[in-house]
């Protein structure tokens, strides 16, 4: 450690770092997006890595020096000795944007990460680890971006592809602006064919009604072990979320014999009997919390008003968790949209399957890949909107309760 804490050390190391984590995020990158050869080269992103990085050291950083070393290194790329290697096949438009994104995405983010790095001598502690956590911080934006925009778009651009074109090249994943809107063919065949209009139509309903249900429920629980005192309400407080420790592929079996006894399997009613049973608790542990933090003083005013218990829960506590319940809400909802196990366990008849449930019914062999791959993103897409759009809502139910008073 004692030798990485000198600028000849950590400029270098850090930029040939960095340089490999964008060299192999842009050949990704550009692989996916044009279906051509793109790859790093280890070898050159240790030179221009390391170059990079003793350059970055006490440099000055003004716009005309990032222009040049971004430039240089521009042009490396671009005719072949620079960190990227692409194969023969790729066009010189495809080359150029590859080799400015790599170049703008590697000198002025090292320069970044080295800002307090001025000296190839010893370093401070403070200076190393300044480098150090810019490095992972930019890592880490890279690395989880990856992680979930990756799978998103090859979902997405398999299911705009044809059966033949993913036969020939199963990794090209670019997309084809000539054919127009028939591009979209297999999203029109899933509504026109396989009825997934219903399918969606299904899982909304039974996600509202399952968020209807937890509230109903799990509000009067709730509030009564954060409030109220009885024999044992610390070992139910303490045991709400044990139903989590059983796995639901052990309840499996049980629960698929007792709704088939009933004639519950096969109806919604089942699936809406069923799936508050797994979304009660974590509501109930999610508002135990919030209630505990709301000031018992407003409550206790309410009741020498001559307010009911129950009429002070309706005038007073829930207008003051409406935060919390759009959090927990939103929560359960995405807990009864994306439910699969349960609803491919009990549900047969295809006029009652849910979104996820259609979207099983899609893997088979007799079924093109893109008609799956386009069900998964119908899956998909309502509820990362609804996510997104609602996001803060969930946060700040979530932390609001964190802080008493």
């Amino acid at each position: 450690m004692s030798m990485l804490r000198f600028g000849y050390v950590t400029g270098p190391v850090l930029g040939v770092l960095w340089m490999i984590v964008v060299a192999t995020s842009v050949a990704v990158a550009m692989s996916f997006a044009t279906g051509e050869a793109f790859r790093p080269s280890i070898l050159l992103c240790l030179v221009w890595g390391a170059l990079a990085g003793v350059a970055g050291v006490g440099a000055r950083r003004g716009p005309a020096n990032l222009a040049i070393g971004s430039g240089v290194v521009f042009l490396a790329t671009l005719f072949g000795i620079g960190p990227l290697v692409m194969g023969e096949g790729v066009d010189w438009v495809a080359r150029a944007f590859a080799a400015l994104l790599l170049a703008l995405s590697a000198i002025p983010p090292i320069r970044a990460i080295l800002v307090q790095v001025t000296t190839l001598g010893a370093l401070s502690r403070h200076e190393f680890e300044d480098a150090v956590i810019r490095f992972l911080t930019g890592f880490g934006y890279i690395f989880f971006t990856a992680i979930v925009v990756i799978p998103f778009y090859v979902m997405v651009m398999t299911s705009v592809k044809s059966q033949s074109a993913l036969l020939q090249n199963p990794l090209d994943f670019s997309l084809d602006l000539d054919k127009g809107w028939a591009l979209f063919r297999s999203y029109s065949e899933l509504f026109g064919q396989f009825n997934f209009g219903s399918y969606l139509w299904t899982s909304f309903y039974v996600s509202v009604l399952t968020v209807l249900l937890t509230l109903l429920f799990s509000v009067p629980g709730a509030y009564a072990v954060a409030r109220l005192r009885f024999r044992g309400r610390a070992a139910f407080s303490r045991s709400i979320l044990l139903i989590y420790m059983v796995p639901m592929i052990v309840l499996a079996l049980p629960i698929y014999i007792a709704f088939s006894m009933t004639g519950l399997r096969n109806s919604i009613a089942g699936i809406l009997m069923i799936y508050p049973v797994t979304t009660i608790p974590v509501a109930l542990y999610m508002l135990q919390g919030y209630f505990r933090g709301l000031p018992a003083e407003v409550e206790e005013a309410g009741l020498m008003d001559g307010l009911s218990r129950l009429a002070v829960i309706w005038k007073i506590t829930l207008p003051l968790s409406l935060p919390a319940l759009a959090s927990v809400s939103l929560y359960v909802f995405m807990i009864a949209w994306n439910e699969f196990l349960l609803a491919f366990m009990l549900l047969d008849d295809p006029s009652k399957f849910t979104l996820t449930r259609g979207v099983a019914m899609l893997n088979s062999s007799e079924i093109p890949r893109e008609h799956l791959m386009a069900g998964s993103v119908i899956a998909t897409v309502p509820i990362m909107v609804i996510f997104l759009g609602l996001e803060r809502f969930m946060t700040k139910g979530l932390t609001a309760g964190s802080v008493k008073g």
